[in-house]
């Protein structure tokens, strides 16, 4: 379980310039609260004289790294940070504050819920808090969460997976029951690892590493955009095929280079978001943020594999994000197909491919595609942009894999070079058909 600091404490290690907003009096004026909790005073008193907090939040204006930011942190020692009708005040107010100045949102959350000496006042706070997210994503300002332990209730199905971005400190309960009402079972279900492994965050992280790899997503997201998306340079073969089956078996070579390769040339440094946050992952697909001289891209990739249905999800996940901040796109395609196995269909195949076509024809920011690789039917035109699509040397783009069409033709494998060349696969053809727009130049020939 990792250390839990008090909410200054952690702020402290975090930014720096920090200044609290002006919340007025530290006076309760319901003295048992408003459903008239016996007690509920005297404990909202003692909480306040434990902590030196007059809530269970902190909200105010700070500099982390390089970037100013509106930061809102639990403190989990005042009533274990549970949210009443003062919390929504407080957190409501860093969201228009935020807003009014034109800043990113921080949430470091540690808390076990809403609180039940306030009753549906208190609950309620949830549906105002989930009003201030959608009133700050529709004026794209980014929006961090760091979960640390626990992150439970509402504060987790709120401002922690209602952000952009949402890390996690090591070893954190996070889930929507609280310790002490989940029913027996899987207690791992709980954790910040299983909770990345299921898809609902985007990195599991060490205190130590919190202040740096904070600081980079908020240069990332709040940043300058690049106002375009160069095509990157083709890192492998620097000829063209001279036949279907050739192209195919270039883009099928073990020596290739893949999706990673090509993202660490083109990026001077990038933060990976993970997950489709409605339970899966799909390692095949790499997603997520990069500089390119001092300007911001986003990018989605397929890292060779069959793309799993989580993978086209975090891909339109990434596109959505990435629309709404005004950050210009990156696609990869390097596919044989989508996965098509059982699984994959009662994970929903068809409406993931859907979901990433329409976040992809309804952008509005640049979108540039690069085929490193396999082109396999939808699968691969799903993280294709119209129009902006080129080719490298080493890459093929199909209706399906010669394999497939030679199957659905009821041919002899031995024909499936011949249906290769017949497909009019190759780079060359791609752009002739007017599919692509050219083919991407080798490194050193790039500007």
């Amino acid at each position: 379980m990792p250390e839990r600091l008090s909410a200054r404490a952690l702020i402290g290690t975090l930014a720096t310039g920090f200044a609290d907003f002006d919340t007025g009096s530290a006076d309760y004026s319901e003295v048992d609260g408003p459903i008239g909790w016996p007690g509920y005073g005297d404990a909202h008193e003692a909480a306040a004289k434990r902590t030196g907090e007059s809530e269970s939040v902190v909200c105010g204006r700070g500099r982390i790294g390089d970037t100013d930011a509106v930061l809102i942190a639990f403190e989990f020692g005042f009533l274990g940070g549970s949210m009443g009708g003062r919390t929504g005040d407080r957190v409501e107010t860093a969201f228009v504050r935020a807003r009014k100045s034109r800043l990113p949102l921080v949430f470091l959350i540690a808390t076990g819920g809403s609180r039940m000496q306030e009753g549906m006042r208190a609950l309620s706070q949830l549906q105002r808090v989930a009003r201030q997210i959608a009133l700050t994503r529709a004026v794209g300002l980014p929006q961090i969460a760091v979960l640390r332990d626990p992150a439970t209730g509402g504060g987790w199905a709120t401002l922690g997976a209602g952000a952009d971005v949402t890390l996690a400190l090591s070893g954190a309960q996070i889930g929507f029951a609280g310790s002490r009402v989940r029913p027996p079972g899987d207690a791992r279900a709980y954790t910040a690892e299983s909770q990345y492994d299921s898809g609902h965050i985007d990195a599991v992280i060490t205190p130590e590493d919190l202040p740096g790899t904070l600081s980079a997503w908020l240069q990332l997201l709040a940043g300058p955009p690049a106002a375009e998306v160069p095509v990157p340079p083709a890192l492998g073969r620097r000829t063209l095929p001279e036949t279907g089956r050739e192209a195919v078996q270039h883009a099928r070579a073990s020596q290739r280079p893949r999706a990673q390769s090509y993202l660490d040339h083109y990026f001077d440094s990038r933060q990976d978001i993970s997950g489709d946050l409605c339970g899966g992952r799909d390692p095949g697909v790499l997603c997520g943020f990069g500089t390119r001289n001092g300007e911001t891209i986003a990018y989605a990739a397929q890292a060779g594999t069959p793309t799993r249905p989580p993978g086209f999800r975090t891909a339109a996940r990434l596109v959505s994000l990435a629309e709404r901040l005004g950050i210009p796109i990156l696609t990869m395609v390097d596919t044989l197909g989508a996965a098509n196995d059982a699984a994959a269909e009662r994970a929903g195949a068809g409406p993931a491919i859907a979901e990433l076509f329409l976040a992809v024809a309804g952008a509005s920011v640049p979108i540039t595609s690069l085929v490193i690789g396999e082109g396999g039917s939808g699968g691969a035109l799903a993280f294709a942009a119209p129009g902006r699509t080129w080719m490298t040397p080493d890459s093929y783009f199909s209706v399906t894999s010669p394999e497939a069409a030679a199957s659905i033709l009821k041919r002899d494998p031995s024909e499936v070079p011949e249906t290769a060349n017949r497909l009019r696969l190759r780079p060359q053809d791609v752009v002739e058909l007017g599919v692509a727009q050219g083919i991407a130049p080798p490194v050193e020939d790039s500007p």
